[in-house]
């Protein structure tokens, strides 16, 4: 017998029923004659509030809600990598070919991965077997650089009693029957559930040690994201959040990144429908998409989807990192996810905290941030799931409640400043008001992998650029000709540092993406201009011989002229700027 409530109330999104005592709180429900889909928010005596993930327009009182008897869930199996879903896993191609409409139809119904394709399944456990969760009883080749790796739910150990051969089956099919120590049977097969809301289990949450390399310069070299970590990255209009966010899913050495477009235009999120999959990935020569999944919830959609959406993506991915992926996830915006929290507590009539968001937007953030981390999975491999959530404040600023409370559960805070997107500094990283508090727990590996002195120069340069930021304010006070030869020299090694090293062309096959041993190098050499012209400086050679060396000119554009894939000839334009510099003096004595 399945439960009915009755619809006493419709406020938008949020509607409430009437006999619903038996209900559950986070229990998905099915709403109206359309079957819309909807989730149960509180529960008091008989009345129960259900938020809806579909438009309700045409809903009607007296029109009964229906118990499933399950949370919220999401299906987890093969399909899902290259696939583009709405807020709550529908897949948006096949509604496109269902209701061959613009907009999602309501009632369409809960859709998920495609459950008619065949899979060539490799079975490798065998009967007698004793699996506990975790353990990897079948694989499937879901692209070609992915393997998507089959794994006993959680909770269930047993022994193998029925295993099928090797072929081909879609994700409903049983390939393999488990019998626990209670004689009860568990049939395996391609697919699960898990409810969204609630974190995958691991065995062991391990300490961050490996940085998320990206190929962004402002990113690897100065402010570092440790694989697991957490990133914040706000910014207000025009500042390029969603392309800073493009360029790290498009460069970085993650394994699998879920993009969420979370309340963002409609437009922005075609970009990325057009160009990821004409994007060829560099690790491996294959399409972008190969290791991708898109969740579209744009702004358009229903506001409801949108506060689960980021749930979803967050749910996939710990998916995939159960089977030993580094996974990134991007969100883009978490301002617009909880615009969505703020108006559904609103029509749920709770009391409005600071700027009218709910008392509970801080633990909700925490909550998601608090599901990144490197961990020991169930099956014994280490994986990571890395967040990198985008944040839009109003008019850029940063005092509002969204980016206040994200600054305090990020590790890693990347400013973006209009005054920088105003003067074409791309991307636009404020490096002055940006940090990262992994450099500490990851310099051994840098010292290990690039360079033992690498992070030490990234400190000088840092301390060269706070240090112009100083004499900026005398500068537009008095003017630069006043300052001595040696703090002349430093607004000229910071100008340098600004323009060939922080500032990144994403346009540019060369300068797009930036191994690490080339930003090392480049680094050495912006050091060596600045130790060369500053015994120069030393000896009385004015600040206005020392820019006329030609060999300047080629440190400004070694970021264009030299590649990736030929980096000594950082070494050789270092050696040239020392003999070069080296004349000069000579010329004096």
């Amino acid at each position: 017998m399945i439960d009915e409530g009755i619809i006493t109330g419709i406020n938008g999104p949020v509607v409430k029923g009437l006999n619903m005592r038996s209900f559950k709180v986070n229990e998905m429900v099915t709403v109206g004659n359309k079957k819309l889909i909807g989730e149960v928010v509180s529960v008091e005596g008989d009345v129960a509030t259900v938020q809806v993930y579909e438009e309700t327009e045409g809903l009607k009182l007296s029109e009964k809600i229906y118990s499933t008897g399950s949370p919220l869930s999401v299906t987890l199996g093969p399909g899902i990598i290259g696939n583009i879903f709405d807020g709550i896993q529908r897949p948006l191609n096949i509604i496109r070919e269902i209701s061959r409409d613009e907009f999602i139809p309501e009632g369409i119904g809960l859709l998920s991965i495609d459950d008619k394709k065949l899979w060539d399944v490799n079975i490798i456990v065998k009967k007698n077997d004793i699996l506990k969760a975790g353990d990897v009883y079948a694989t499937v080749q879901e692209t070609s650089n992915i393997l998507h790796k089959l794994l006993v739910p959680f909770n269930i150990k047993g022994t193998v009693k029925e295993v099928k051969n090797n072929g081909k089956y879609s994700i409903n099919d049983t390939i393999a029957v488990l019998e626990k120590e209670n004689k009860e049977t568990v049939n395996l097969t391609l697919c699960s559930k898990w409810p969204i809301r609630k974190p995958r289990p691991v065995t062991k949450r391990l300490p961050l040690y490996k940085p998320l390399i990206t190929g962004q310069r402002v990113i690897d070299s100065f402010n570092p994201i440790a694989k697991g970590g957490t990133v914040g990255l706000p910014g207000g209009f025009g500042t390029g959040k969603t392309v800073t966010q493009h360029q790290i899913a498009k460069w970085c050495d993650a394994d699998i990144i879920v993009y969420i477009g979370c309340g963002e235009r409609g437009n922005e999120m075609t970009n990325v429908l057009e160009e990821f999959p004409a994007l060829i990935d560099p690790r491996t020569g294959r399409p972008l998409m190969e290791r991708t999944i898109l969740i579209a919830n744009t702004s358009n959609m229903p506001v409801a989807a949108r506060e689960a959406s980021i749930y979803t993506g967050i749910t996939l991915a710990e998916y995939y990192r159960d089977m030993g992926y580094d996974v990134a996830i991007m969100a883009d915006s978490t301002s617009r996810w909880a615009e969505a929290l703020r108006e559904i507590s609103g029509r749920l009539e709770e009391m409005p905290a600071e700027e009218g968001y709910p008392a509970y937007l801080a633990s909700r953030l925490a909550q998601f941030y608090e599901r990144a981390g490197c961990v020991r999975t169930l099956g014994g491999d280490e994986a990571t799931v890395t967040i990198i959530g985008a944040v839009s404040p109003p008019g850029g600023d940063f005092s509002e409640p969204v980016t206040q409370n994200t600054k305090r559960f990020v590790s890693t805070f990347l400013a973006l400043d209009k005054k920088f997107a105003n003067a074409r500094h791309f991307p636009a990283i404020n490096y002055l008001t940006s940090y990262s508090g992994y450099i500490d727990i990851l310099s051994d590996w840098f010292e290990e992998n690039v360079a033992i002195d690498m992070l030490d120069l990234r400190h000088k340069m840092v301390v060269l650029l706070q240090e112009e930021e100083k004499l900026n304010e005398i500068v537009q006070l008095v003017g630069e000709d006043v300052l001595p030869n040696d703090q002349a020299l430093v607004l000229e090694t910071a100008r340098l540092i600004k323009k060939s090293y922080l500032q990144q062309n994403a346009l540019h096959p060369e300068d797009t993406f930036v191994t690490l041993e080339k930003q090392y190098k480049m680094l050495k050499v912006i050091d060596a201009f600045h130790e060369s012209a500053m015994k120069c400086v030393k000896m009385g050679i004015p600040t206005s011989e020392i820019r006329k060396e030609q060999v300047l000119q080629e440190v400004y554009k070694m970021k264009f002229d030299v590649p990736n894939n030929n980096i000594e000839l950082l070494d050789d334009l270092k050696d040239r700027v020392e003999v070069s510099y080296s004349i000069l003096r000579q010329k004096y004595e």
